[in-house]
């Protein structure tokens, strides 16, 4: 089985709480992508970069009041990171998908969290994918544009 293949019960693990290490993951994913250091962070959210880093690695699960904390600063709604940690519902009425609106700036819960489980080569792999589609559809709506002013 390659590392592109999704088995079922890791997709079954993604509807439910996040357990330590996946959470973890996901806040150290955002963070090195803003960029922040674990000391910027813990400077602007006021909880200490050692707390921080144990959270990142697993072996604390941050409470409610050090999510409310960090949310803001990781670019995160405070309820994104309750539903992620387990402490509401992700069907919660403020969480639902028609209310969420995603800029080019945040991250999908959804797609943190897979992506947060895959090494850093395929995450990687996964943005250039990406960019290839966005070239190969930008080069269409420009072609079919060119068309329709022929």
């Amino acid at each position: 089985m390659d590392s592109f293949t999704l088995d079922i019960c890791q997709l079954a693990n993604y509807t439910g709480a996040m357990n330590n290490d996946s959470l973890g993951k996901i806040i150290r994913q955002r963070r090195v992508m803003i960029p922040l250091t674990l000391q910027e962070l813990g400077a602007v959210s006021n909880v200490s970069p050692s707390h921080l880093g144990r959270i990142e690695k697993g072996g604390r699960f941050p409470s409610a009041r050090i999510l409310r904390k960090v949310a803001r600063p990781l670019g995160f709604e405070e309820d994104e990171l309750f539903a992620l940690a387990g402490y509401l519902s992700p069907h919660s009425p403020k969480i639902a998908e028609g209310h969420r609106s995603y800029g080019d700036t945040q991250l999908d819960p959804y797609v943190a969290r897979v992506l947060a489980q895959e090494p850093v080569v395929v995450q990687r792999a996964v943005v250039s994918i990406l960019a290839i589609l966005k070239s190969i559809a930008g080069g269409m709506i420009a072609e079919t544009a060119a068309k329709n002013t022929d």
